[in-house]
């Protein structure tokens, strides 16, 4: 996940009495939460540290039931243990947070910490996939980044990762992972993948990757032109980048537009608010709610830079910022989907620092759609279902003679304006 200097974005959270900054499927915040400085004085450091981490999850976790456990039990148990030094203490925080069963909220050690909380600029190093841990605890793509060794490698959303350099992936959190793809530029990785009853091994090398997140085409076809803007990530550079692809289309003339999410994996929510104002005049753009239900919603702001018609693509590797864009179009009637159903990803995450400079991914609130439509493991169904074809989506095949998804878009742009359906860009 990409990450940037926080932004406030004007969400009150009143249930908790104080302003967090939303940004792209993580909130920052600082709760200022330590231990009873009663308790403090009988604990060791140990014990303050897992006590530190326990109350963030207590004051903040978005289901105040907390996996249908008692929470305060869960805290006595793990204070009972002879906790002696720093790893035996972050085992600890691991295993207790494992009791929530929720793979997005997990302890993160200093230096995953730190990297989640430095802005990448647009820039990566590693093979290009975008992961996430499924209800059964499989770790599954959520899609390659274009251009990368894994989409190279044919590597496709909801493929299963079995294991990394034949290490097994099972029992491992998210992050260990990710660290494990993770490399110097230039270096071997392998990965063991399984798609439906198929497993098979494949050898990728790391590379640096500079992520351009918008490419723009036109088709002319006989009553006007077409813009295709192809969005791949939502990274600082988004919105800026769109914005400038709209005004280019629309200094020619366009008749309409087709926007690709397709294989988006998400990125900066304030990214996709920023676009989704691109094209929506009025209406909200996004809900959240929190662990008491309370909801704040982001509007539009009136300052559309188009009205042409316009047709978004999206598939199951369309997930997170990507739904909450997706979602506020088709809600607000300001655009059809055309493709498959997103992938199904509607979980805010806080970073909270325990006292050490470690620090914890706590999921504390949710997004909807603007009609009330919880993303989080039912995705978003498009207006017009159309299955991908044989070709597989890469940086070569998308928007594509071969693309029959980008084909019913145009043929939709066509009924609408009157013009007919291209036979080949």
């Amino acid at each position: 996940m990409v990450v940037q200097k926080p932004r406030y974005t004007g969400i009150r959270w009143r249930g908790w009495g104080i302003r967090l900054v939303l940004l792209g499927c993580l909130l920052w915040a600082s709760l200022a939460i330590g231990p009873c400085p009663v308790q403090a004085s009988r604990w060791g450091e140990e014990q303050q540290l897992l006590a530190q981490a326990w109350a963030y999850v207590d004051r903040a976790y978005v289901d105040p039931g907390f996996n249908g456990q008692n929470w305060w039990q869960v805290r006595q148990r793990f204070l009972s243990r002879p906790l002696k030094e720093r790893k035996q203490t972050y085992q600890a925080i691991e295993e207790m947070l494992a009791t929530l069963g929720d793979p997005f909220t997990r302890f993160l050690d200093r230096e995953h910490y730190l990297s989640l909380q430095t802005s990448t600029a647009g820039e990566l190093s590693g093979v290009g996939l975008q992961i996430a841990i499924d209800e059964q605890g499989a770790v599954r793509v959520i899609a390659p980044m274009e251009g990368t060794p894994a989409e190279q490698a044919g590597i496709q959303p909801q493929d299963e990762i079995l294991a990394v350099d034949r290490v097994p992936v099972a029992g491992l959190s998210l992050d260990e992972v990710a660290e494990r793809m993770r490399g110097r530029s230039g270096t071997p990785v392998t990965l063991k993948l399984k798609r439906q009853d198929r497993i098979w091994e494949v050898e990728l090398v790391r590379q640096s990757i500079t992520i351009n997140p918008v490419r723009t085409r036109f088709f002319e076809l006989p009553q006007g032109s077409v813009a295709y803007i192809r969005l791949s990530q939502f990274n600082g550079n988004a919105a800026a980048q769109v914005r400038q692809a709209i005004r280019a289309a629309e200094a020619q003339g366009v008749r309409g537009y087709i926007l690709d999410l397709r294989n988006n994996p998400g990125g900066l929510l304030q990214a996709a608010i920023e676009i989704a104002r691109f094209w929506i005049p009025k209406g909200d753009i996004v809900l959240v709610t929190d662990r008491h239900g309370i909801q704040d919603s982001i509007p539009a702001t009136g300052e559309v830079l188009t009205e042409a018609p316009l047709v978004v693509l999206v598939n199951q590797g369309s997930a997170s910022a990507s739904e909450v864009l997706a979602g506020a179009l088709q809600d607000s009637g300001r655009a059809q989907l055309v493709g498959t159903r997103t992938f199904g990803k509607g979980l805010i995450q806080s970073l909270l620092e325990l006292a050490d400079g470690s620090g914890l991914a706590v999921t504390t609130a949710k997004y909807l759609t603007p009609s009330g439509h919880d993303i989080h493991r039912q995705g978003i169904q498009p207006d017009v279902v159309v299955a991908e074809g044989s070709v597989p989506l890469t940086a070569e095949t998308l928007a594509g003679p071969e693309d029959i998804q980008l084909q019913r878009a145009l043929e939709l742009l066509g009924q609408t304006q009157g013009i007919p359906v291209a036979k080949s860009p």
